[in-house]
Formats: C-alpha cells, structure tokens, sequence
C-alpha cells in the first residue's frame, strides 16, 4: 500500500485543529488504497495546541507529534517534519484550513497518472482576505527577488504542495541554518505540476504573520538566494567615489581659474550626510550576510525537540 505523510505546522492553533483533523480525516477515507499519517508539528504554542495534539494522537494510532522546546518558526517546523517522514509521498499545509485538503487528493493522483512530475504544487488564484498593502508588498518582494536571484520563485506559490520521496530528501540534505523553503523548493528543481488555489478565510484563530515578520521574511529570501545586494553595494560605492573625483578635478580647476571660494558649507553637509547614508547601508548590507555566515559556522541545530511520538528511523 502507497503511504503519504501529512505535515502539519502549528503554532497556537488551538481552535482550529478539531476542525482541521476532521477535514483531513474525511479526505483520508475517500482513498482508501493510501496509508495516511498526519505529523503535527507544535512549534513553541503558548496556548493548548500540543494538548489537543495529545488527545488526537490517543484516538488516533495516524496521528503522531513533534513538540519543539520553544518558537523555532515555520520554517524550522516544516524542516522537522520533512526529515520525520518516511512516506512515499509527503504533503505540506497549514491548520488553519487556508489550504484546502480536499485539494490533496487531486495532487495525489496527478502524480501517480503523471510520472514525469515528481511535485504537485498549489498557487494562489487571488488574495482575498489580504490588505492592498500586504498585497503589493508581497508583489514588489517576489518581482526583485526574480531579478536578483538565478532560481525562479513564483509570486503565487505556496508551500502547499504534495511532494515524491526523492524530493523530500533533497530538500532535506541542504543543512543551512537560515531557511527559505519557498526558494529551496525551486533550487531543488524536480518537474513541478501546479494547481490553481483560491485563498481562503482562516477557519478559526488570528494569522501569526505580522508586517515586520514577512519583512524579515523578504529579507532573508533575498540574502539567502542572492548576492546582488552585495554587488549593488560595490557598483553605488564605485559610482558615488568616481562622482567625488569629478568633483574635486572640477574644484581643482575652478580654484585655479577663479582663486578659492569660502562658500559651499551647506553642499559640504549635504555630501556627507550623502556618502555617510551609502556607507552605512553598504555596512548594513555585508552586515547582514555576515550575520548569517555567522549562524552558519555555529552549526546550531535548528530545533531542538522537547516530545514526540515518532520513533527514530
């Protein structure tokens, strides 16, 4: 019998899960020739997700959990989840319903009739229930990204998307710390078979992703898939020390032809406010590549588990 493991990350998802664990029982049953298993993923919860977790793994032998000591993020839970499964197949979704499981079961079988195609991928058709400003900053981060990195990141893909064995693996041998899953699942290649996805409301709860923290998001996509802001910071220094050599040639020759001239405090000030802003963003830049390399070379885990019902493989 074919076999799918379900990753499910959640992080104060306690109102939702019932539900979720319904939705995905339901979709369970109408394939009977898989052997489903739904790997919950508690990441750091505040609230009572890893206790209802807890009830549905005592009635249900499918369910199984990891619970992480504290918040790793998103992507440390999807990480855990892949490297846990043992399944043929293994899917990513949310629990808070925004994926639709029934969606599963059409990803399943066009993998099976389409052997050439080793993932089955959702996109967003729209994005209701998102603020205009979400909205288009999520446009503007997925259009420079595209130009500045070599791999191809879809602005409406999603990390719902049911996935072969082969492909888990690979994803799972890339051992950097700073994760971009959305980027990896790109650079990993593999033929990808899409699947147009209307967004959906929340079933219950709030959303966990404020402004600052899809900021920090873009950031680390960015650094962590190109090295452009680092060429981009040597050709506006480049740029800016040549404009300053004109400058002072056209100083130099000005003096000589009109004798010294006291004037010019105000453009004094404003070149150095000028170049002083371009240094610091030039600093800022390498900063955070470094920062990363930084992490890197700890070789810290990039979760630490507190329980879990899975056995080691």
């Amino acid at each position: 019998m074919n076999t799918i493991d379900l990753i499910v990350p959640c992080y104060n998802e306690s109102e939702v899960l019932p539900l979720f664990y319904s939705e995905v029982c339901a979709v369970s049953e109408k394939r009977s020739d898989f052997d489903f298993t739904f790997i919950f993923i508690n990441d750091g919860s505040k609230d009572s997700t890893f206790t209802v977790i807890e009830e549905l793994a005592k009635q249900d032998t499918r369910v199984k959990y990891i619970s992480f000591s504290r918040n790793f993020g998103k992507e440390a839970a999807m990480l855990a989840g892949l490297k846990y499964s043992t399944a043929d197949y293994v899917c990513i979704l949310d629990a808070d319903l925004q994926h639709s499981p029934d969606l599963i079961l059409e990803m399943l079988s066009s993998l099976e009739n389409n052997p050439e195609y080793d993932v089955a991928a959702a996109r967003r058709t729209d994005r209701e229930g998102e603020s205009k400003f979400k909205s288009a900053f999520s446009k503007f981060f997925y259009s420079v990204i595209n130009k500045m990195s070599s791999v191809d990141i879809p602005e409406s893909a999603q990390d719902f998307r049911v996935m072969r064995r082969k492909v888990v693996d690979s994803i799972i041998s890339l051992p950097e710390y700073n994760r971009f899953s959305k980027g990896i699942f790109s650079w990993v290649g593999f033929n990808t078979l899409w699947f147009d996805h209307e967004n959906r409301e929340r079933a219950a709860g709030e959303t966990k992703w404020s402004f600052f923290s899809l900021l920090k998001y873009a950031v680390d996509g960015i650094i962590g898939f190109s090295t452009v802001p680092l060429k981009i910071s040597l050709v506006t220094g480049s740029a800016v020390s040549l404009l300053g050599i004109l400058y002072a040639l056209y100083i130099v020759i000005k003096t000589l032809i009109k004798g010294p001239d006291v004037n010019g405090y105000p453009s004094i000030i404003c070149a150095i406010l000028v170049l002083g802003g371009l240094i610091l963003i030039s600093l800022g830049i390498i900063g955070e590549y470094l920062s990363r390399i930084y992490l890197e070379v700890k070789h810290r885990p990039v979760f630490l588990i507190d329980k879990t019902n899975i056995q080691p493989k």
